[in-house]
């Protein structure tokens, strides 16, 4: 998102989310901006647990980081978990609004789709890409009942929703396997073209999007 032998085609339909909640595919991070203190810690915390990790980074280097005092951090957020999860939602929230621009320009679902292409493929081609935000926190995460785990599920049910819904206007046979198709590329870009070739990954990425809706 491997069998010996080939096993039949099986659409998905999504449902509603129960679970709390990168379109431009984007994963990282958006740069620092001026604001006040509770602006100013989730800014710093956005970007040292996306280029360090969460549990990597601990309160007092937000606190120093960010410029502020120990009291204007727990008036804000109370603890850093509340913190974690007011990044992990920053992020989703950040990604959906991104992604309904790209929708709202595009001149069709097919188009929608080629430009996210594009989107996803500039994101990870950045020098400050550290892969996927969402995976990255999941893979930090074991717990499946932890409120991080629970908002990036969500998140991927939101995403692969709305590759669902643009395959679906496209006329796609089958849109539920073919957004499940997608975000399998594109969770495959973002870890490929971290780890290891990014122009190789995102060639791939390519192929297998139209080979999706050209089905």
């Amino acid at each position: 998102m491997t069998v010996d032998s080939p096993q039949p085609a099986v659409q998905r339909l999504p449902g509603p989310s129960t679970n709390l909640a990168s379109p431009d595919g984007s994963s990282v991070p958006p740069a620092p901006r001026s604001g006040g203190a509770k602006v100013r810690i989730l800014e710093t915390a956005s970007r040292l647990f996306y280029e360090e990790g969460i549990r990597g980074v601990g309160v007092d280097r937000l606190i120093s980081e960010a410029s502020v005092t120990k009291a204007t951090f727990y008036k804000h957020y109370g603890s850093k978990d509340n913190l974690i999860l007011a990044y992990i939602r920053a992020q989703d929230e950040r990604v959906q609004q991104a992604f309904a621009r790209l929708v709202e320009e595009a001149a069709s679902p097919v188009e929608a789709v080629r430009a996210w292409v594009s989107a996803v493929s500039d994101d990870v081609g950045r020098p400050d890409f550290r892969g996927c935000a969402f995976l990255n926190a999941a893979a930090e995460y074991h717990d499946p009942r932890d409120p991080v785990r629970q908002v990036v599920a969500a998140h991927r049910d939101w995403y692969t929703e709305q590759l669902f819904e643009l395959l679906q206007r496209a006329g796609h046979p089958m849109p539920g396997d073919g957004a499940d198709e997608l975000m399998l590329a594109r969770d495959g870009v973002m870890a490929g073209a971290y780890a290891g070739d990014a122009i190789a990954a995102t060639a791939a990425l390519g192929r297998v999007v139209e080979r999706v809706i050209t089905r």
